[in-house]
């Protein structure tokens, strides 16, 4: 039986609160989503998030990075306090809105006592695979040697974040769950889509920290290194490149339509919630290629970008046959 009628879990105040400071997008899909999975997906995302905030802080030197990744590993499987976690990262800036939630820690961990036990059970071992994983490529340092290296590391980032949400779809609705052997490696290749499109976006910020995740095999084809690509005389050379990455992003992304379709109609909620992230990357792609600003600074959709989607696909999202059509000239050019 699906998992429509009943009663909302306890949510804490202050979670939707950081949801909107961290990302106000995944904000919004979180509030479409039925009731029931508002809580769990949003908690998900700020457990994440805690990883996300130590592995991609600038001024932290990896060597802490990796004992606070393992701290937190430590956290979510019980066997470190959460209170003593947040005083490991006391000294970090609370303004930055992700250090604020990963600060927030203990708060995290009690509200995983509000989600249903099997569903806990899931988040902490995703999120846990997750944390390890970042710890791991911290470890191995800021080179990626060749596709099925940054696809290792994505698999860590947000492949699993792909599985995490096929798992919580799947308890929330049996006729997904029938589908769920099938789901799975969809959602792997989304996740990948979406993290193949961050690393596009922060391509100038991720070198301003000591890291280029585009694999040294791709610069070396095109006749440059990672210093190189970011030099003026070389941008022809180094937009071959993110184009590349784009149609690696684009390859990633045209599982989504199958698995929206996987949604039944009467879902629209959570098709909204599964079509917004797809059609923003999209969106994303179709504006950075051969647009040498991805190299300068960040590419990013919007406002208007953001509500012209919205709009269209709340009134239309439900049709698998308009979505075909619509994300397939969304990916073509840049159109609303």
């Amino acid at each position: 039986m699906d998992r429509l009628l009943e009663h909302p879990m306890k949510y804490s105040k202050s979670i939707p609160e950081m949801l909107e400071n961290v990302s106000r997008t995944f904000a919004l899909s979180i509030r479409y989503l039925p009731t029931a999975l508002r809580q769990p997906v949003g908690l998900s995302y700020l457990l994440y998030r805690v990883s996300d905030c130590i592995e991609d802080h600038k001024d932290m030197l990896s060597e802490r990075k990796i004992s606070l990744l393992e701290a937190w590993n430590g956290v979510l499987q019980g066997q470190t306090n959460a209170l003593e976690f947040a005083h490991q990262i006391s000294d970090l800036d609370h303004n930055d809105p992700e250090v604020y939630v990963a600060q927030q820690a203990p708060e995290l961990i009690a509200a995983l006592d509000d989600i249903p036990s099997e569903l806990r059970t899931t988040i902490i071992s995703r999120v846990s695979e997750s944390t390890i994983g970042m710890a791991h490529w911290q470890k191995q340092g800021p080179f990626i040697a060749n596709l099925a290296e940054m696809d290792d590391y994505m698999h860590y980032v947000a492949g699993l974040v792909g599985y995490l949400m096929t798992d919580l779809f799947s308890w929330y609705s049996t006729r997904f769950y029938a589908r769920k052997a099938e789901l799975i490696p969809m959602s792997h290749e989304i996740g990948l889509g979406l993290q193949t499109v961050n690393v596009i976006r922060g391509l100038r910020s991720d070198y301003e920290r000591g890291w280029v995740f585009i694999p040294q095999d791709m610069l070396a084809a095109a006749g440059l290194d990672r210093e190189k690509f970011f030099h003026a005389e070389y941008e022809d050379r180094a937009m071959d490149v993110v184009n590349q990455l784009i149609d690696k992003a684009q390859g990633h992304l045209q599982f989504g339509l199958a698995y929206i379709s996987a949604l039944p109609r009467q879902f629209h909620r959570l098709r909204l919630a599964c079509i917004w992230p797809l059609c923003f990357a999209l969106k994303t792609l179709a504006i950075s290629r051969n647009n040498v600003e991805v190299l300068r600074s960040e590419v990013k959709i919007t406002r208007r970008d953001v509500k012209t989607i919205m709009r269209k696909t709340i009134l239309m999202g439900w049709s698998d046959r308009w979505l075909y059509g619509y994300i397939a000239r969304l990916s073509q050019r840049s159109v609303g």
